[in-house]
């Protein structure tokens, strides 16, 4: 399991625009159709790595309980499914019901958009304000598969919790650590 961090985007970056397809609902959407009334999360995931598998059991909490806050969440997998099958679209849809997604799961297939995000690894988080300005990137929380630590989502639970409440978020963000994207050609 190889282990690889975020690449740590600039906060009070703007989200880049993007349009790709829904593999649960076989819609193209936009991000801006999508932006959440209080905020956005944009997370870069996929099936098959142990990092992401680890915690879909609290994203799909988390997003459950922050949806109805206004917070909308949006998966990507970005992977390369030529030599990762396992990430196929027809299986993310698969992944999605499975894992009780509640949001959009996006298949990135040329690329394009985990680029533009800077991401790096599986899971790779990304909250934004609504009007789409970086505000929080890095982990879900200190649990890792096998390190025994909680999984509770703690640190992107308060980042979220204090944009909700107009409340400053620190800017000593730890970044994510994951598999690496599955880059084409790499």
């Amino acid at each position: 399991m190889a282990r690889t961090e975020s690449n740590m985007l600039a906060l009070g970056t703007q989200a880049p625009e993007f349009r790709l397809p829904d593999t649960v609902s076989g819609t193209t959407m936009h991000l801006s159709e999508m932006v959440g009334k209080n905020g956005t999360v944009i997370l870069f995931i996929c099936n098959h790595c142990p990092f992401v598998i680890h915690v879909n059991p609290e994203i799909s909490k988390m997003a459950k309980e922050y949806q109805s806050k206004g917070i909308q969440f949006i998966g990507i997998s970005s992977n390369d499914v030529v030599n990762y099958p396992q990430d196929r679209p027809e299986l993310m849809r698969v992944k999605a019901i499975e894992a009780g997604y509640t949001f959009p799961y996006l298949y990135d297939e040329t690329q394009e958009v985990a680029k533009a995000y800077d991401a790096a690894c599986t899971p790779d988080f990304y909250l934004f304000d609504k009007n789409l300005k970086l505000v929080y990137r890095g982990q879900l929380d200190d649990s890792r598969p096998g390190n025994g630590k909680e999984l509770t989502g703690k640190d992107l639970r308060q980042a979220m919790d204090a944009l909700l409440q107009n409340k400053p978020i620190s800017p000593d963000q730890k970044p994510s650590i994951g598999c690496n994207i599955k880059w084409i050609n790499s």
